[in-house]
């Protein structure tokens, strides 16, 4: 046997405490939602589940009375989760449809297209990177409510489905990085702007694609400040409003901590079968999108 390296070990060791500790937290959440909440303040410290139940699942999926949520120190309230999570499956497909196909065409044509004033007109556009969405809100919500559109998937899609700085910023650099060869080759055969774009460019551009696609997806599912402003109606309430109800819903006194993690999870159970499914494209796309 070969000596120990023992920077290897440390090194491992290290990684593995990292990984407790980040996924700590979910455990948590797991524990507390197979929990009565009745006896969650009896057993605080406990890591396994205290008084071991599956109420606040059935609470969630709307399984259970009013009279057996509250038997198990539920707030008696209610989420509508399967209209809720289908609010925020249209909502951030929407979102990352549009965002994702318009910023594709904005960034060929900062990245591709020859046109004067392009450089200069690119950097003004990323500057908007420096601005925080709060200083936006507002005008966007004035912006809305003058069109008519509170309380509508349009109203909660608009400001985001367009494009955004960092969308074009982001595939602008792969853009950079495609060989004019091919730009060529198919304007040789008499392709145009437009048909080089979508037979060539895009095709070439699956992995940095991919990778917007599923970081919008993931901030648009996540999203909270701006769905409760413009879209409080329960038809086009989404997920994150919806479990920030839940939780004011307290006429016993206290939150329903376990119905309240067992709706989180469900909320998260669609992002992490995403992200396991198309998780891979984000790290293969990293050498993608190097600085040109």
């Amino acid at each position: 046997m070969g000596s120990i390296r023992w920077g290897r070990v440390a090194g491992w060791a290290v990684l593995v405490v990292v990984m407790l500790v980040t996924l700590f937290p979910f455990y948590w959440m797991l524990r507390t939602s197979f929990s009565n909440t009745r006896a969650l303040a009896g057993g605080a410290s406990d890591l396994l589940p205290v008084d071991f139940t599956l109420g606040a699942y059935r609470r969630v999926l709307g399984l259970s009375s009013t009279a057996e949520a509250i038997a198990e120190g539920g707030s008696g309230g209610t989420v509508n989760f399967w209209l809720y999570l289908r609010n925020s499956i249209v909502v951030s497909t929407l979102t990352t449809f549009g965002q994702v196909f318009f910023s594709s065409m904005a960034a060929y044509a900062f990245s591709r297209l020859r046109w004067p004033g392009r450089n200069a007109l690119f950097s003004v556009f990323v500057t908007a990177l420096m601005v925080p969405p709060i200083f936006t809100t507002l005008p966007n919500f004035i912006l809305i409510k003058e069109l008519g559109l509170l309380n509508t998937y349009l109203g909660i899609v608009l400001p985001h489905l367009l494009m955004t700085p960092f969308a074009v910023f982001f595939l602008r650099q792969f853009f950079l990085g495609i060989n004019a060869s091919v730009e060529e080759a198919a304007r040789i055969d008499g392709a145009g702007h437009v048909r080089t774009f979508f037979r060539i460019v895009l095709p070439m551009s699956k992995g940095p694609i991919a990778t917007l696609a599923i970081l919008t997806y993931i901030t648009s599912w996540n999203d909270y400040f701006w769905p409760l402003l413009v879209g409080k109606a329960d038809n086009v309430r989404v997920l994150t409003v919806a479990l920030g109800i839940f939780r004011s819903q307290t006429p016993q006194g206290s939150p329903d901590w376990a119905g309240l993690m067992a709706a989180t999870l469900f909320a998260a159970l669609p992002i992490m079968v995403l992200f396991a499914l198309l998780g891979r494209r984000v790290i293969d796309s990293i050498g993608y999108t190097g600085v040109k």
